[in-house]
């Protein structure tokens, strides 16, 4: 399986079907199993799992889970029709998605009503959690699905979360960043030092395109 690559035309994608993610409002309840809210970034600890063991003999206790933590500015901007995400902790820049046919998606002004976000991709951190605290009190959505590497469309989950407080999500758990409501927003975003990255191309392996919601009409009730 070929290494995903995050910088692109969105153009060099195709017109492909769109699976509908339902949208749930986030909520301690909601969101229990995958991740939990964070009220006061500056004395939240992210969980750090332990290096695995390679055979039989164990990881030594005390050893294995000494990377740490990465700190930095996760940053979301739409141009146009495309959604664009840098995150300092990491240095990674991405395109995270669209709001239309890849085939016609611009970053000039967009032409159509921002609905949704169409994701092409989502990944998990197996050696840590993650969380996304809004440096403004705007919305946002978080797209998760829980831990096992058999995901598919149907386990996805959206969550709209009101921008007064920050996300954490636990290891293992399948996400792909955050997605503003508005043109731009940031985040304070920390996660594992060694970041490993389990990812999954959505286009590839289903054949479509998750569609996220970006308006309260479409939230589910649980």
């Amino acid at each position: 399986m070929s290494e995903p690559q995050y910088i692109f035309e969105a153009s060099s994608k195709p017109s492909l079907p769109l699976h509908e993610v339902p949208l749930i409002r986030a909520t301690e309840q909601s969101i229990e199993g995958y991740g939990c809210f964070v009220d006061d970034p500056d004395t939240f600890d992210i969980e750090i799992k332990q290096w695995p063991a390679q055979g039989w003999r164990p990881i030594d206790q005390g050893t294995g889970d000494e990377g740490g933590w990465v700190e930095g500015i996760f940053r979301c901007d739409w141009k146009g029709d495309v959604l664009y995400g840098e995150n300092e902790a990491v240095n990674g820049e991405y395109v995270l998605g669209w709001s239309t046919d890849p085939q016609m998606a611009k970053t000039e002004a967009s032409q159509t009503p921002r609905n949704h976000v169409l994701l092409w991709h989502m990944n998990y951190h197996p050696d840590g959690g993650q969380f996304f605290y809004p440096l403004e009190n705007k919305p946002f959505i978080v797209p998760l699905a829980l831990p096992g590497d058999n995901l598919s469309p149907d386990k996805v989950v959206a969550f709209w979360c009101d921008g007064s407080r920050g996300l954490y999500i636990h290891p293992s758990v399948w996400h792909e960043g955050v997605f503003p409501v508005t043109d731009t927003q940031r985040f304070q975003d920390r996660q594992g030092r060694v970041h490993a990255r389990v990812s999954a191309d959505i286009g590839t392996e289903f054949g479509v395109y998750l569609a996220c919601p970006l308006t309260t009409d479409k939230i589910k009730s649980l």
